[in-house]
């Protein structure tokens, strides 16, 4: 059964009680009721021991971790991993941030924050609780061969467990471009979705040798990227890939943007 935004138990994780009570504001002035809050992550992961919440709400800033060990905390462990979590700040440092990104936060957004702007990230939020498969014309998703070359485990942790709720079942993994050609070499894939910044070879570098010298050379390559320089990513884009999509992104869009590529 689909959850909808009334359905939605939230936990916010904030150290200012007035920031507690305008994002409650928020919250409540969009149907969701069931919002509790708290102000450090200590005090969060302890409420969760009672029960998990569908969806974390939580600041950078707090007085025993900031949201990034938060974020990974839960990520790492099996019972937690899959909660939802929603950063709300004001930073903008990007290593920061690309930590975040790499662990699968479903939303980034800014303080202040617009109604628009939070709606769309619970929109996302129920994109990813409520899975549905792909439905694929021509080919059964099942059947599907999907290559995820990320350096982060967390980062392939959550972009598999997205293909997973689609119903694509098949994905191998590798840590970096020259893992990924050895993989392309030794078996044939419908699919590679890879990272841009990796060490050894990176996405732009893979792409140029799939295309180039593969022996898959029509492959559709989607890049998840969170690199934001632009002469970087038309770099990328020359090198042939198929599209190339945000960290965080939206699982409908890359829904979407699957179905066009391997139909």
């Amino acid at each position: 059964m689909d959850l909808y935004l009334n359905d939605l138990n939230i936990l916010i994780v904030e150290p200012s009680h007035t920031q507690q009570r305008i994002i409650k504001r928020e919250l409540n002035s969009l149907g969701i009721n069931k919002v509790d809050a708290v102000s450090t992550a200590e005090q969060a992961l302890e409420y969760i021991k009672t029960g998990a919440p569908d969806l974390l709400l939580s600041a950078y800033y707090l007085s025993d971790m900031t949201g990034s060990e938060l974020l990974h905390t839960l990520r790492e462990d099996e019972t937690t991993h899959d909660i939802c979590f929603i950063l709300v700040s004001s930073v903008t440092d990007i290593r920061q941030l690309d930590t975040m990104r790499q662990a699968g936060v479903i939303a980034i957004l800014p303080k202040p924050f617009s109604a628009k702007d939070l709606a769309l990230a619970l929109r996302t939020t129920l994109s990813h609780l409520n899975p549905h498969e792909l439905e694929l014309d021509e080919s059964d998703i099942h059947d599907i061969q999907v290559l995820l070359v990320d350096d982060s485990a967390l980062a392939r942790k959550h972009i598999t467990r997205t293909l997973k709720s689609m119903g694509i079942e098949n994905i191998s993994e590798a840590e970096n471009g020259l893992q990924a050609i050895k993989l392309l070499e030794a078996q044939l894939f419908d699919l590679v979705v890879t990272d841009f910044n990796m060490p050894e070879m990176d996405g732009r570098e893979l792409s140029s040798f799939i295309r180039e010298k593969s022996s898959q050379q029509s492959i559709p390559i989607i890049m998840v990227t969170s690199e934001q320089n632009s002469s970087r990513l038309a770099a990328v884009q020359q090198a042939g890939v198929s599209a190339i999509c945000d960290k965080p992104f939206e699982p409908e869009s890359v829904r979407q943007l699957i179905a066009n590529l391997v139909t």
